[in-house]
């Protein structure tokens, strides 16, 4: 997911994705922390320049689209601009490296496109439906066929993003659906691909780890005279700016001088962040602000486990911050998932892989504070290091399965920027 927090209403640019950037779903399946399979997302936004005639002289107009589309994608002309892409898979083994583009079993041709953000009722008579239209079979190389769609989403996180980072400005331990979600009223773009798991595992083993990262031009320089396909003059070279594993490691695990060093790194050199686990400063925040007792057991081998080499028993796999899988454990169907994952007794959820409809917020919370001591006594830790660790920490913002589909591309249409039909 990229550029969040998107306004439904925010015309006329809207939200699209950056032609420069190179965004990145990495796999490793070997546990040295490095990426063996990348999947790259090159996009590509083609101005049509629709023109009308003004007084006797045809005039390029400012807007993205001129008229309504419907469910089956009739009156696509009045687009503006068309929003495509290519996926490029890229195999690394020792000192080996494969590239190749994924296949549009539509088209035959390796381009795949965009639907533009959901403008409104009056742009989009059946938002849903025209996305529908943008979901690919995708022939993957050397592989069986996958799926991908990439497109405005509604926000797929649960949060209660301003009272949490207003000093916990709520009650940690109160009810679970006692405060509002931030993000409901917000939008997202997902990158969501499905790939058949021994695409992903190789061969290797039953534990894959997975992490996103994006990548710009190290040179960008803007130019003096711009136009819309070449705003800018970049150079080949390119520079990782953004990463994401774990849910909120960046965000409240990795101290503030480190987030840059952090985001332009890979799992292999996590060595260099390993205090920020072993001696995490949130819960001594939440000890500082709530009359609640931080875990006294340091270095913290269940946070080291939860967020660098893995659960002993469920996915333990190498060494560094990513999200790991154990592809052997079945899903759990929808209607009986928890939304606390593991913690839920459900081990194909969250640590094991990300859901969805797991709460990850709420389960973070509780694994800083401790919880695994009391869960799994005497494995990584002891309930005594722990005083707190049974407290129902919580945001107050409940995720759940029920907020999702059960079919591809699961995250729901996004929400519309004018609710006028």
């Amino acid at each position: 997911n990229y550029i969040p927090l998107q306004d439904p209403f925010g015309g006329p640019n809207y939200f699209p994705l950056d032609p420069d950037a190179r965004y990145r779903i990495n796999i490793d399946n070997t546990g040295d922390g490095v990426a063996n399979l990348i999947f790259q997302f090159q996009i590509e936004n083609t101005l049509k320049d629709l023109q009308l005639p003004v007084g006797g002289t045809m005039v390029s107009v400012p807007l993205r689209n001129l008229g309504t589309v419907d469910g089956t994608g009739s009156g696509e002309e009045n687009h503006n601009v068309i929003e495509s892409y290519t996926v490029r898979l890229i195999r690394k083994l020792g000192g080996e490296q494969a590239s190749n583009l994924l296949t549009n079993r539509s088209s035959g041709d390796s381009i795949f496109r965009k639907p533009l953000d959901n403008f409104g009722k009056k742009s989009f008579s059946d938002y849903p439906a025209y996305a529908a239209g943008f979901v690919y079979g995708a022939g993957i190389p050397g592989c069986d066929d996958g799926r991908v769609f990439v497109g405005q989403r509604k926000d797929s996180f649960v949060v209660n993003l301003g009272e949490v980072f207003d000093l916990v400005n709520l009650n940690p331990i109160g009810g679970k659906s006692s405060e509002s979600d931030d993000l409901a009223d917000s939008n997202i773009t997902s990158l969501i691909i499905e790939v058949p798991t021994e695409c992903l595992t190789e061969g290797s083993g039953e534990v894959i780890g997975g992490w996103t990262t994006a990548e710009l031009p190290k040179i960008r320089k803007l130019r003096n005279s711009p136009s819309f396909e070449k705003p800018d003059r970049v150079s080949s070279n390119f520079v990782q700016v953004s990463r994401l594993g774990m849910p909120l490691v960046n965000e409240v695990v990795i101290g503030l001088k480190d987030k840059n060093r952090f985001n332009a790194s890979k799992p292999s050199d996590d060595l260099q962040f390993a205090t920020y686990v072993t001696n995490p400063t949130l819960p001594e925040i939440l000890e500082i602000l709530f009359p609640v007792e931080a875990p006294n057991n340091f270095p913290r081998a269940d946070l080291l486990a939860t967020f660098i080499t893995g659960i002993p028993g469920l996915n333990e796999f190498g060494f560094g911050e990513m999200q790991r899988l154990n592809v052997s454990i079945d899903p759990t169907p929808k209607a009986s998932q928890s939304r606390l994952g593991v913690l839920g007794g459900d081990l194909a959820g969250f640590p094991n892989g990300r859901r969805p409809g797991d709460d990850v917020v709420d389960i973070t919370l509780r694994v800083a504070m401790g919880v695994l001591c009391h869960a799994f006594p005497g494995v990584l830790c002891d309930p005594a290091d722990a005083p707190s660790g049974t407290l129902p920490f919580t945001d107050g913002a409940k995720q759940a399965p029920t907020q999702f589909a059960a079919s591809f591309p699961y995250l729901r249409a996004p929400l519309p920027g004018s609710p006028n039909e």
